[in-house]
């Protein structure tokens, strides 16, 4: 395991515990989540380190992964992923510029199919090899792995997304440097990030499927996102809800805390999160950040 001595966002080195979480998708083991005392920032501390992180996501469970599943749940994460889709080629055609698209994180390539469809250049970036093959087989893309990004000479883009992606980022800063850098000077940057102050985060708390350590390595909130971005020379222009997640979100952590299904809990819970987050500073269980490089914000 690899403990951090500092704080990812703001560098400072005093954290308390935020809370002890099981991993219930996978390994069943504990981990900790601290919070730093300075900036607010919650990460998972101590956590695998890079070369280890590989194990906490071999399952067949893991859907993001496996477009095949025919079980219930499966479909209705298909079914909520097809809506979503269009939703976020609306966001992105509404608040970028230029046709050229890099998706990091793409999974199983839907997105970045669905924009080449619509005239977009695509590239899309996984790291899971068998969800890299299924997008270029099945949809016809190009899909790289994560090494792409750190290759020398690469050009700039005009959008550059990150569905679910930068919480499971082992080296955030640098991460968040190389961003800049592949952005071209009036580009756009779009991060999808499950909310730790939701709702139906606080309602479930560490049994909060969006926690999902040891996958997620940090836990974001609408302050933390936009110091972390400020930091990395990025102003943040937009923030827009993403409502299905709380349903979703909702369903696997009834599950994890009950361990049983209800579908009926779930979906008023889900219910009960965006409305609690129309009341409470848009606080929904996941939030999509829309960014751009500071000197070409105003």
């Amino acid at each position: 395991m690899e403990s951090l001595s500092t704080c990812p966002v703001c560098g400072q080195s005093d954290f308390r515990q935020f809370l002890n979480v099981t991993d219930h998708f996978l390994s069943m083991e504990q981990f900790v989540v601290v919070q730093c005392v300075d900036c607010g920032f919650r990460f998972t501390n101590p956590r695998p380190e890079k070369p280890d992180i590989g194990k906490y996501y071999e399952s067949t469970e893991y859907i993001a992964h496996n477009a095949r599943k025919r079980d219930l749940l499966s479909y209705i994460y298909r079914g909520i992923r097809s809506i979503s889709v269009r939703t976020k080629y609306r966001l992105i055609k509404k608040y970028s510029h230029g046709r050229e698209l890099i998706d990091i994180g793409c999974g199983t390539g839907e997105l970045p199919a669905y924009c080449a469809k619509n005239g977009y250049k695509v590239t899309g970036i996984e790291p899971n090899e068998a969800a890299r093959h299924y997008a270029t087989e099945f949809h016809g893309i190009e899909v790289y792995p994560e090494s792409y990004l750190d290759a020398p000479g690469k050009k700039q883009f005009d959008v550059i997304t990150m569905w679910h992606v930068l919480e499971h980022v082992h080296d955030l800063g640098t991460r968040m440097e190389r961003i800049r850098e592949l952005m071209k000077p009036e580009g756009t940057l779009i991060v999808a990030l499950p909310n730790n102050d939701s709702w139906d985060s606080v309602k479930y708390r560490e049994f909060w499927a969006a926690l999902d350590v040891p996958r997620h390595l940090y836990h974001f909130t609408q302050a933390t996102v936009k110091l972390l971005g400020e930091k990395h020379g990025f102003h943040l222009v937009k923030i827009v809800p993403l409502k299905f997640d709380a349903f979703y979100i909702s369903l696997i952590s009834e599950k994890y805390k009950t361990k049983k299904q209800n579908y009926f809990r779930a979906f008023l819970n889900g219910i009960k999160s965006n409305k609690s987050a129309r009341r409470n500073k848009g606080n929904y269980s996941s939030l999509i950040y829309l960014f751009k490089i500071a000197n070409e914000a105003k």
